[in-house]
């Protein structure tokens, strides 16, 4: 489990329950790394102002991240976290490597505020 504040997905059934009970969904999968850290980061800081999207991290060496590894959307992905938005249960966005707030918010308010 990683080190952060953010909610954990630790299984399979939780990631299928978070997916299908949130329209809007942001998971970083990761390590506690310096890529990954600033990622968890941002989410941590932005969970209070975007209270319709559920923020998630997932352990990248745990096996529930096959469920984010396996995704066509990061198939390519080299860097870590992977990080990826999910819209009523369908991917709408997905990045790898560091991502300040800046970014994160476009794709947020692009994808996911509603």
């Amino acid at each position: 489990m990683l080190q952060t504040n953010l909610k954990h997905v630790e299984n399979d059934n939780q990631f299928q329950e978070l997916i299908e009970k949130n329209e809007n969904v942001m998971i970083c999968c990761g390590r506690m790394g310096p890529m990954c850290l600033p990622v968890y980061d941002v989410m941590e800081n932005l969970e209070d102002k975007y209270e319709n999207v559920a923020f998630r991290d997932v352990a990248f060496d745990e096996p529930v991240s096959n469920n984010i590894r396996k995704l066509p959307e990061v198939r390519n992905f080299m860097g870590l976290p992977l990080t990826v938005y999910f819209k009523n249960g369908k991917v709408v966005e997905a990045t790898s490597s560091i991502q300040n707030k800046a970014q994160v918010t476009k794709i947020i308010e692009k994808h996911l505020d509603n």
